[in-house]
């Protein structure tokens, strides 16, 4: 499976497509080949935990030979992050200013961005520190606009906190040279921001690493996929994050019985074609439809194996 020569693989596309099914396949192809594999899942919906018919939830769960799953629930990664947030700035900020910046960081929880903040600290820690401890690391994420979203998020972010430092230094050299005798000053927060820094960069070097890193989105032979496929790849090369490999999935059998199910290959045929056509730059993995929901381990199997193109 070419699929499996990426250390760290993410898997994309729109909401109903297939994608946790594709995800936990090419997981559980690489686990069966002998490589220590962590299963994440950023998905809100988790279906994950469906698909092994077990519990999973946020602490790494063994579900097969060399196989691990993890689900990260924003909510508990989003109160992690705020006392994180709380710890570093203890003994930076005035005591009798404390309280009032508590309230209002616990507001910020409900804020617009606070679950995406922390879902990205979450998997810039796994991309870090969880590949020293697994051969690969496949990534179920959420629909197409916020799996985009959290993939530029290192370039977005290290434009930010280079602005944060640059603003803090200058506040710095002026404080040292007017109230301190020229003597620097022990500034905490730009501790804070200097470690952030250095791991949204090696975080971005990760993921811009194509021997290290591969994207995959998954879509189905129809007008709307095929549409939002176009425009996140689109997206996706602007950051410098190109996605060689698209599984086209529930593509309906030569052999079809019935005029409805012919009717719908009929309409599906077109479709197969723009895909081509749009996507010659990609590697087209196709995946027939399966008359079954892919919920057992047999028909995990099943779908692995289409996957070998």
């Amino acid at each position: 499976m070419d699929l499996l020569k990426h250390n760290i693989l993410f898997v994309g596309g729109k909401g109903g497509v297939g994608k946790s099914t594709s995800a936990a396949a090419i997981a559980w192809k690489s686990a069966q080949k002998g490589y220590r594999t962590l299963l994440v899942s950023t998905d809100p919906a988790h279906n994950t935990g469906d698909i092994f018919d077990r519990k999973i939830g946020g602490k790494n769960t063994e579900i097969a030979p060399n196989l691990y799953g993890l689900e990260i629930d924003p909510e508990m990664e989003t109160a992690n992050y705020i006392k994180g947030v709380k710890a570093n700035i203890k003994g930076v900020v005035h005591a009798g200013m404390m309280e009032e910046v508590h309230r209002q960081l616990d507001t910020a929880k409900a804020s617009p961005g606070a679950d995406e903040a922390a879902l990205f600290d979450k998997l810039i820690s796994i991309v870090l520190e969880e590949r020293e401890h697994f051969d690969k690391i496949v990534f179920d994420t959420a629909p197409t606009g916020h799996t985009i979203r959290l993939l530029t998020l290192p370039e977005l972010m290290g434009i930010w906190i280079e602005g944060l430092l640059e603003k803090r230094r200058k506040t710095n050299e002026n404080y040292s040279a007017l109230l301190n005798d020229g003597e620097p000053v022990e500034d905490p927060i730009y501790d804070v921001l200097r470690t952030r820094q250095d791991r949204f960069s090696r975080a971005r070097e990760l993921l811009l690493n194509p021997k290290e890193t591969g994207f995959v989105f998954v879509l189905n032979p129809e007008r709307l996929p095929i549409l939002e496929t176009e425009k996140a790849l689109k997206l996706l090369s602007q950051y410098d994050l190109h996605v060689k490999t698209l599984i086209v999935n529930k593509v309906l059998p030569d052999e079809v019985e019935g005029s409805f199910m012919a009717e719908r290959k009929k309409h599906e045929k077109p479709h197969l074609t723009k895909i081509r056509e749009t996507f010659r730059k990609q590697n087209l993995i196709y995946v027939p439809f399966s008359s079954q929901d892919i919920v057992n381990k047999e028909l995990l199997e099943w779908f692995s194996e289409r996957l070998d193109q």
